[in-house]
């Protein structure tokens, strides 16, 4: 690949940076960066609300490629009010584009880009939330010339930036330069696409190339508060919408207050198993009070070794169709605690299991998918009680006496049924957790763990037989961090329904685990309050042993049970570790 063995590692070249730095600087910035970090190439950006010379691009590629990196080119859709036109009610100086004078610009900027490089990137400001009066008759218009009747923007914006895509950029970029391959970065914030016209349904049948967001930050003192599983999750959904395309992961320096929090955005991502490594942005890594650079470097080629011994990533499929939305992120959040997540845009029919949010409703067919998927396949699903909530009295009741009709109580202790139903445990939580009331009938629908308020049991795990098959509804709490406070007994026998591999963790939550399809899984808990150095234990079917690379000494298991090997092992906040279950007792 180049420098790394498992991926290209890539940067952004912000283009005030490149309109205005000197030879001299430049070269003293990557003396700094070539020194902990060994790149392979550079997006270097020409615009972004102000366009750098010809000039003054040749002087940064070049001094980029004398170092053996190669080139390609960025463009940031952002853009000042043209002179003698009205003010624009947007944020981020993204673009109105029903202003003829910006989309003129972005026209002659994408043939200027397309002309200088063969490869170029569109940074995640390629969306729209103009309100202006131009824009809000145009909106009218087409709401009315379609029959939408709520008022809202998202059909019109996701027809407008269909449009923008192919006229304004894909166009005049490509009539510039016939061989130029563009690439659409997609941003972290997934849920929030439709609204503002990122429109992957059908910009992944136009443009070359998508590349991911992977920036999650710090999730609790930034406005996107993302869960930090997504920088792995939603690499693995778009590597789905489009096998073979997901260019690579895009994070950055901002908003991570705690260096691990930076490192492990890298970490995620490259557990996906990315093309590329993108680090934004040149400029925030190469001063030389960053400590960025030389931590990331070390973890750098510790993630090579590990991705060594990585097969493909599998989990359990989430569906997340295309312009859904619901339960922001609750499969993130799963993810941390211990279920290995994956996320696609299409139903996964073929999947071993799956799960359903209140996102995969937006589906008009998912229960229909879902009953059929049950009964022919005899495999386990399990949905939200957000899902549930959606898709009440649309056939779902064939498959389940869970209903939601608006109650909550708050859960302060536990009741877990053991598997095969030999016994149960009755573990306190730390502090009460506010969940749904998923009613039930008694023996028709099956609670394998309940929360417990006073003299009453409220279901949290319950089960449905369907055909050979199992749904299985998870009473997710109205906060998601709460996951967090359900003590680990209870966590532990749903990640027990849900096996990935035959894999599946025992322990705290805020420990996540990735599988491979070799047979290889990766231990990682996050840096965070409460977070401590633990052991958990780790079942794998039919194991002999555990092996870690460069030991030679394989993990003995710490005893059997049935046809699964239990494995206890340590895990360190912030260390990452991979094992390969070597089958065959």
């Amino acid at each position: 690949m180049g420098n790394y063995r498992n991926f290209t590692l890539t940067t952004y070249f912000v283009a005030h940076a490149t309109a205005n730095i000197t030879k001299e600087r430049l070269e003293k910035q990557l003396d700094f960066m070539m020194k902990h970090l060994r790149l392979d190439k550079v997006y270097l950006e020409p615009f972004r609300a102000e366009l750098a010379s010809p000039e003054q691009v040749a002087l940064c590629r070049e001094a980029f490629e004398r170092r053996g990196v190669r080139v390609a080119g960025g463009l940031t859709t952002v853009m000042r009010t043209p002179e003698g036109c009205k003010p624009k009610a947007r944020l981020f100086d993204t673009l109105c584009y029903n202003e003829p004078a910006m989309r003129q610009k972005l026209r002659e900027v994408s043939a200027f880009i397309g002309a200088q490089f063969d490869e170029f990137i569109i940074d995640d400001f390629f969306f729209t939330n103009c309100m202006c009066p131009d824009c809000v008759r145009e909106k009218e218009a087409f709401n009315r010339a379609h029959g939408v009747t709520d008022g809202s923007w998202q059909q019109y914006r996701l027809d407008l930036m269909r449009r923008v895509s192919r006229e304004d950029i894909i166009g005049p970029a490509k009539q510039a330069n016939p061989n130029c391959r563009i690439t659409i970065k997609y941003p972290n914030w997934a849920e929030s696409y439709q609204e503002t016209g990122y429109n992957p349904a059908d910009q992944r049948k136009m443009f070359d190339r998508i590349y991911t967001g992977t920036e999650t930050r710090d999730p609790v003192t930034t406005d996107q508060h993302l869960p930090r599983y997504l920088s792995f999750s939603l690499m693995t959904y778009f590597e789905s919408m489009w096998p073979g395309h997901n260019g690579g992961g895009w994070f950055d320096t901002f908003d991570t207050h705690i260096t691990e929090h930076y490192l492990e955005q890298a970490y995620l991502t490259a557990f996906s198993k990315p093309k590329e490594l993108m680090l934004f942005c040149f400029q925030s890594l190469a001063e030389r009070d960053s400590m960025y650079a030389a931590a990331l470097g070390v973890q750098l080629d510790k993630l090579d070794d590990v991705l060594d011994h990585a097969g493909n990533p599998v989990g359990i499929p989430c569906y997340l169709p295309d312009n859904s939305q619901g339960e922001d992120n609750v499969q993130d959040f799963l993810g941390m605690v211990g279920l290995p997540v994956v996320c696609t845009p299409y139903f996964p029919e073929n999947a071993r299991q799956m799960l359903l949010t209140r996102s995969s409703a937006y589906d008009p067919e998912i229960v229909d998918k879902l009953e059929k998927w049950l009964r022919e396949t005899g495999r386990d699903a399990i949905v939200t009680t957000g899902f549930l909530e959606a898709v009440q009295g649309r056939g779902i009741e064939r498959l389940t006496s869970v209903r939601l009709r608006g109650r909550r109580v708050q859960v302060d202790s536990y009741r877990v049924e053991e598997a095969h139903r030999r016994g149960c445990l009755y573990p306190a939580g730390t502090k009460p957790v506010t969940i749904p009331v998923a009613e039930f009938r008694n023996n028709a629908t099956w609670a394998v763990v309940k929360g417990v308020h006073d003299e009453e049991s409220y279901g949290i795990l319950l089960r449905d037989d369907y055909c050979g098959g199992r749904l299985w509804t998870l009473a997710v709490p109205d906060a998601f961090p709460d996951l967090y406070r359900i003590p680990a007994p209870a966590l532990n026998r749903i990640r027990q329904a849900f096996p990935v591999n035959g894999v599946w963790l025992e322990g705290p939550a805020r420990v996540s685990l990735f599988v491979y399809d070799n047979g290889s899984f990766i231990l990682y808990p996050y840096v965070m309050e409460g977070v401590q150095r633990d052991v958990v234990r780790v079942h794998a079917a039919d194991a002999a042993a555990l092996t870690v690379p460069g030991r030679k000494q394989p993990i003995e298991p710490l005893y059997r049970e049935g046809n699964e090997a239990v494995f206890e092992l340590p895990v360190l906040p912030g260390q990452f570790m991979l094992y390969t279950v070597q089958r065959g007792v």
